[in-house]
């Protein structure tokens, strides 16, 4: 059975053999926590997924040179918020290193079991020697606790509002499995991550998973959680998915349990809904239902076209049934489409049939249940069988004046 939970994590349901701390190390401005760290007890399994932007920050080029180097396996996770050090050149690569190798020296470990992450402004040389001086105090404070993966979660964020955490436990061969997941997102949001302000997601489990099972248990995990999720339609220079596996449990899973798989997936979904939930601005959540689309991945290009568009966006925003924008953007999305054969739903509401607005359309009923901060819109193409869902935002004003500001 499984049973998740939204944050805070309780101790019973943190996964075993990880230790957490965080810090203030001084690259954020504010003063504020800006060093997590997680030591695993012994090296562990890992898996990663990247950005597909071909604009990748220092930390994903050495993160993925570990992770080959090491064959798959990671002792510590560093991560600094307030400085992104991407298109940092080769003293971008450097200072990560640097970074790495420091702490490889103090908790005993090879600096390729090292995963480097950072997140914030772009472009500015990340000062590798705050991070370098902040290890020792980390190392005094690490600690197997809620309260020590709360500060973790707190620590990288930027423009967040709140830290965003999910747990799932599942029971396996009569063996308790723990899954505990944090991340960090709320603007610069349209995660591709591949295969297929920055998200950055680390998910920790106690069960025993082998490097290759845990990668392919994560793709499928990503492709219908944090592929499917969209702010402002930018992808980021440094989105990373780490998933980390102890074996602390005893319990071994393989690709093909089905419960592991399930309460992993609902790790990713809640965690990448609270990304969406906390968005830039957003005044609206908003869950996109594509169904009856030539295939799936058409269903996904229809609701990428409509989560990007501004006009919908814009619509949204000031709760205005305009449905017309959601024709459009389906013309456009790329998939196959024929017109007449289209019905849209606000909830309940049907908007559209076959095509055009029904005979008995109560627009204030419609404007009424936009004004909901969050809500569903229904497209069926009336083709095949290919659906999905899709989580984005509204575009509101505030958005603009966040990032209008973001760097002065």
């Amino acid at each position: 059975m499984t049973q998740t939970s939204p944050l805070p994590v309780q101790e019973d349901a943190l996964p075993r053999g990880f230790r957490f701390a965080a810090v203030k190390a001084g690259i954020k401005p504010s003063g504020k926590p800006d060093f997590a760290v997680a030591v695993a007890d012994k090296s562990v399994s890992a898996a990663a997924l990247f950005t597909a932007n071909k604009v990748k920050a220092a930390p994903l080029t050495v993160g993925g040179e570990h992770l080959a180097a090491s064959g798959g396996q990671v002792r510590v996770v560093a991560v600094n918020a307030g400085n992104a050090n991407c298109a940092t050149g080769e003293a971008g690569l450097a200072a990560c290193r640097t970074v790495c190798e420091a702490a490889a020296k103090i908790f005993e470990a090879a600096p390729q079991e090292v995963f480097p992450s950072s997140t914030g402004i772009i472009g500015v040389p990340l000062p590798a020697e705050k991070l370098v001086n902040a290890l020792p105090e980390i190392d005094r404070s690490l600690a197997a606790d809620a309260a020590h993966f709360a500060a973790f979660s707190q620590a990288i964020l930027t423009t967040d509002t709140r830290p965003k955490i999910a747990a799932a436990k599942i029971d396996v061969d009569g063996k308790e499995v723990r899954i505990a997941g944090v991340c960090k997102g709320a603007g610069m949001i349209h995660p591709q991550l591949v295969p297929h302000a920055t998200m950055l997601v680390y998910i920790f489990t106690d069960a025993a998973i082998a490097p290759p099972i845990l990668s392919a248990l994560l793709r499928d995990a990503v492709e219908v959680s944090f592929n499917r999720i969209s702010i402002d339609g930018d992808t980021s220079t440094n989105d990373t998915v780490l998933l980390l596996a102890s074996g602390a449990s005893g319990t071994k899973v393989d690709v093909e349990n089905a419960a592991f798989a399930s309460a992993l997936r609902e790790v990713c979904t809640s965690l990448a809904k609270q990304i969406v939930a906390d968005g830039e601005g957003v005044t609206h959540v908003v869950e996109l239902q594509i169904e009856g689309a030539a295939s799936d991945a058409d269903a996904l290009k229809v609701a990428k076209a409509i989560a990007h568009s501004p006009l919908v966006k814009t619509a949204w925003a000031g709760s205005d049934p305009n449905w017309g924008r959601l024709m459009a953007a389906t013309g456009y999305s790329g998939a196959e489409v024929e017109p007449e054969r289209i019905a849209i739903w606000f909830g309940d509401q049907q908007i559209c049939i076959h095509g055009g607005r029904v005979p008995e359309f109560d627009e204030q009923r419609a404007h009424a249940y936009l004004k909901n901060p969050e809500f569903s819109i229904r497209i069926a193409l009336g083709i095949g069988a290919g659906q999905c869902r899709f989580w984005t935002t509204d575009l509101t004003t505030e958005y603009v004046h966040i990032n209008a500001d973001y760097s002065t």
